[in-house]
């Protein structure tokens, strides 16, 4: 079974520098510590390409979320208007209308907290990451140098680090990059396109459910105008 970005996170942070001397010991050390800086690049690189489908879904579903929000208190008052104008027509579509809203608000509210929380974990991810990242380095920076000291004589001086900055700030730099064009062209959850053409396919029970629904709101509406005027 694949492992999931979470676990896959998990199981790099609590490794430790010293598994990483561990391992090099007998072997050849730049070769064990490309690999291990390369499994680390791999997963930021999939942390920042799954924040910037969280933090793109999380912005459309709040902007969607503000805009039937308003819709809805908008209805309320074009439903008061009509019903002190005798428009019970225009009243009942519209109360339609907010019932509509109202089923999609609660969906649309639980993507917001889901994709918030999933954004802070994931940042909390790219940053455990980058401190692994250094510990990593540092940790592989001393066992060189101890091991350079220690057969600079019967090897001439020739063990090295092997640090490659540059390509550890293009990597960077494309996942950067990934990142920008995932939030210009990620769309939302499909949370908020309810279709009003199915709502003719459902079911009697449904439809009579609805309508009744709609003669109770309308009631009260009634009576609150009545009380008004």
């Amino acid at each position: 079974m694949a492992e999931t970005l979470s676990t896959r996170v998990g199981r790099i942070v609590a490794g430790s520098a010293h598994a990483l001397v561990d391992a090099v010991e007998g072997a050849m050390p730049e070769a064990v510590m490309q690999q291990t800086m390369r499994e680390i690049d791999q997963a930021v690189d999939e942390v920042r390409t799954e924040l910037g489908r969280t933090i793109a879904s999380r912005h459309l579903a709040g902007k969607r979320l503000t805009e039937q929000s308003s819709r809805h208190e908008e209805l309320g008052e074009q439903i008061e208007l009509a019903l002190r104008q005798g428009r019970e027509d225009l009243a009942k579509a519209a109360v339609e209308h907010q019932l509509d809203i109202e089923a999609q608000i609660p969906v649309l509210e639980a993507t917001v907290a889901e994709t918030s929380a999933r954004e802070r974990e994931l940042e909390g991810f790219a940053a455990a990451l980058q401190a692994k990242r250094r510990e990593m380095e540092d940790g592989f920076q001393a066992l060189i140098a101890a091991r350079a000291h220690g057969a600079a004589k019967a090897e001439g001086g020739a063990v090295t680090g092997g640090r490659d900055g540059t390509s550890v700030a293009r990597k960077v730099e494309n996942a950067t990059g990934a990142f920008n064009r995932l939030m210009a062209r990620e769309g939302a959850p499909g949370v908020g396109g309810v279709d009003r053409d199915q709502g003719a396919r459902l079911a009697e029970l449904d439809r009579l459910s609805r309508e009744n629904r709609v003669e109770e709101r309308l009631a009260a509406l009634r009576a609150r105008v009545s009380e008004q005027d």
